[in-house]
């Protein structure tokens, strides 16, 4: 994949992330509810909190993939929560919380941390 490609896909990821995000924060049970897990009050905050990160994440790699000159740092923390979000999907779906189709969101997670590693990689080496 060229630099540009994998740039443009990034700005996407971090576009999808954002917008996402804003739909676990607004509207928690229905994405709970998708993802077979229980919807209490506890859970559907829990869940909404981890959506306004995913916003602010999501918002400032797409801004900063926007940018004259990204700065990698800001992809690499976009890396570490996308790899972190597959790490905890994957747990969620081991112990029961989630249904096995939420692997599904921690496959695309793991591979957009991948792809934002390797940007980071391939910047660092072109420096």
């Amino acid at each position: 994949m060229s630099g540009d490609r994998l740039t443009r896909l990034l700005t996407l990821v971090g576009a999808v992330t954002a917008v996402s995000g804003a739909v676990q924060l607004v509207a928690p049970g229905r994405v709970l509810t998708a993802l077979g897990a229980e919807s209490s009050p506890a859970t559907r905050q829990g869940f909404a909190t981890v959506g306004m990160f995913m916003t602010v994440v999501g918002g400032l790699q797409f801004q900063e993939l926007r940018s004259a000159e990204p700065r990698s740092g800001v992809v690499a923390w976009g890396a570490v929560q996308k790899l972190g979000a597959a790490a905890a999907v994957t747990a969620g779906v081991r112990r029961g919380v989630f249904r096995p189709p939420a692997l599904l969101v921690a496959g695309q997670d793991a591979a957009s941390g991948v792809a934002a590693l390797a940007w980071c990689l391939r910047r660092s080496r072109s420096r």
